[in-house]
C-alpha cells in the first residue's frame, strides 16, 4: 500500500513537472492513461495544472487543458486562496494566458479570500499594463456590463476599501493609472467605509513618491486639499516620507496644475489621434509649471522653448495658430471648421472650472464664430517641401504680418500674452505675485 502511495506520488510530481517545462507530449500521454490524475493539486497553495500553466505562461499547454481535459471545462478552478488561474496570470503579466482564460469564460469578478482582490487589482497592483486592458476590454462585453456595470467594476473595492486605482498609486505604476483613469476611474476615491475619511490614490502616489503617479492623478483633478482618516494631506506625506519632488507639487501653496477638461472628457466620439495630441500639451504645460516650482533643479524636467520655426510652416499646409503665434494649428473644430492649436484649444476648455453642483457641463464654444464645439479632430498636415524647392523664390509669409484683430475679440487679451503658459496662472486663479511665492517652495529644508 505504501508503495502505491510512492507511485501515485511520482505520478503526480511528473504531472507538474511536465505543465512547468511545457512538455505537450507528456501530459497528451497522462490523459490517455489516467485522467483522473488533473484533479490533484500540489503544494501547500494547493495549486491545479491549471494554475501552473497559468503561472509559467505555458499558453500551449493551458490550452490544451481547457479544451481537452474535462476537470478543467471551468476555468474558475480555486487553490487554498480562493484564487483562479485568471488572477496567477494577471500577477504574472502572462497576457496570452489572461486572454485564453478569458475567451473560455473565466469569471473576471471573482474575490480570492487573502485580500478581497479581483484580476483586475493584481494586474493593477503588480503594473501588468497589458494584460489590464486585457480585462476591461472583456468587462465592456462580459455580462458583468449590463448586471454590475462597467464603471462599478473599474471601481471595486478590496477588503481594505482599495481600489485598482489605489493600487496603482501605491505601488507607482504610472501606465496602469493613466489606463484605469481613461476608464472610469474615480480619482476622488476614498478606502473609508460607511462614510468615514480614508486614502484617496494621491495620498498612496505621495506616500509611495512616484511622481509620475501624483502628476497624472493631478491632471485629472485630485484634490491636494482632501485629508485622510488622520487629517493629513497628501503634501505632509509626501513630506513625511522624505519625497521633496512630490511634496513640491503637492504644496497648496504651489500654482494649481492645468486639469483635464471635463468636456472633452464627455466627448465620447473624440477620436484617439486628437486625444493624444491634447494629452500631450497637456502634459508639456503641467511640466513647466513643475519646472517653474522646482525651480530647474536636478529633478526638474527641461523642456525646449515651444517654438514655430518659419521654415516648418512654409513647408506644410497647416497656417500658425492665429490665438498664441506659436505652434502649428494641430486641432479643428467641428462644426465650424476653425483651428487652432492644442495648447489654446485646452486653454479654451480650462478656463473655466466646472460647477459641481450642476448636473451637465456646458459646451465650449469656439472662439472665432461663437458656435457650439461639437467634436474635435485632428488637422492633417501635408509636407509641402518640394514646392519650396521649386520655387524658392516664393514670399514667405511672417508672423509679424499677421493681423490679430482677424480673431475674435475675447481671444484678443489671449494672444497678446504670447504665451500659453504665462497663462496658466490666470486659469488657475492664481495671481502673479501668489505664483512667484509658490516657487520658493523648493529653499524648504527637511
Amino acid at each position: 500500500m505504501g508503495q502505491a502511495m510512492s507511485c501515485g506520488k511520482v505520478h503526480e510530481n511528473d504531472l507538474f513537472v511536465a505543465v512547468r517545462n511545457g512538455d505537450l507530449e507528456t501530459i497528451e500521454a497522462m490523459v490517455e492513461t489516467d485522467p483522473t490524475i488533473f484533479a490533484t493539486t500540489r503544494g501547500h497553495s494547493r495549486q491545479s495544472a491549471l494554475h501552473m500553466a497559468a503561472v509559467f505562461g505555458r499558453i500551449e499547454v493551458l490550452s490544451f487543458l481547457l479544451d481537452r481535459v474535462s476537470f478543467f471545462s471551468n476555468p474558475d478552478v480555486l487553490n487554498r486562496y480562493r484564487q483562479t488561474p485568471l488572477m496567477l496570470a494577471s500577477i504574472h503579466g502572462k497576457i496570452s494566458c489572461v486572454k485564453k482564460l478569458i475567451e473560455s469564460g473565466a469569471f473576471i469578478l471573482k474575490f480570492d479570500s487573502l485580500f478581497g482582490r479581483t484580476c483586475l487589482h493584481y494586474a493593477a497592483c503588480y503594473g501588468r499594463s497589458d494584460c489590464l486592458e486585457a480585462i476591461l476590454a472583456a468587462a465592456l462585453t462580459n455580462p458583468i456590463a449590463n448586471s454590475w456595470g462597467f464603471s462599478r467594476f473599474v471601481n471595486t473595492r478590496d477588503e481594505g476599501g482599495k481600489t485598482s486605482l489605489h493600487l496603482a498609486a501605491q505601488y507607482g505604476r504610472s501606465e496602469c493609472v493613466h489606463i484605469l483613469l481613461h476608464n472610469g476611474a474615480l480619482v476622488s476615491a476614498v478606502t473609508g467605509f460607511n462614510g468615514y475619511r480614508g486614502n484617496t490614490p494621491l495620498h498612496h502616489a505621495a506616500e509611495g513618491g512616484s511622481v509620475e503617479c501624483v502628476r497624472e492623478l493631478l491632471a485629472w483633478g485630485a484634490d491636494r486639499l482632501q485629508p485622510d482618516v488622520f487629517g493629513r494631506i497628501p503634501y505632509v506625506l509626501a513630506l513625511q516620507n522624505k519625497h521633496q519632488a512630490c511634496a513640491a507639487l503637492l504644496n497648496p501653496s504651489s500654482a494649481e496644475p492645468l486639469v483635464w477638461p471635463l468636456q472633452l472628457r464627455l466627448m465620447t466620439d473624440l477620436n484617439p489621434e486628437t486625444k493624444s495630441l491634447l494629452e500631450k500639451a497637456l502634459k508639456e504645460i503641467n511640466k513647466e509649471r513643475e519646472n517653474s516650482i522646482l525651480n530647474k533643479a536636478t529633478n526638474s524636467f527641461p523642456l525646449p522653448a515651444p517654438s514655430v520655426d518659419d521654415n516648418t510652416s512654409e513647408a506644410s499646409n497647416v497656417e500658425e495658430c492665429s490665438i498664441c503665434f506659436e505652434r502649428l494649428c494641430e486641432i479643428e473644430i467641428k462644426p465650424c471648421g476653425h483651428q487652432m492649436c492644442a495648447h489654446c484649444t485646452l486653454a479654451l476648455c480650462c478656463h473655466k472650472k466646472p460647477d459641481p453642483t450642476k448636473p451637465s457641463c456646458e459646451a465650449p464654444i469656439c472662439p472665432f464664430c461663437r458656435c457650439s464645439i461639437v467634436n474635435l479632430l485632428t488637422v492633417e498636415i501635408t509636407n509641402n517641401a518640394t514646392e519650396l524647392e521649386i520655387s524658392p523664390s516664393k514670399p514667405r509669409r511672417s508672423r509679424k504680418s499677421w493681423n490679430s484683430s482677424e480673431g475674435s475679440s475675447s481671444f484678443k487679451g489671449l494672444s497678446a500674452m504670447g504665451s500659453f503658459v504665462k497663462m496658466g496662472g490666470r486659469i488657475s486663479g492664481k495671481v502673479a505675485a501668489a505664483c512667484s511665492e509658490a516657487i520658493s517652495i523648493y529653499e524648504w529644508q527637511p
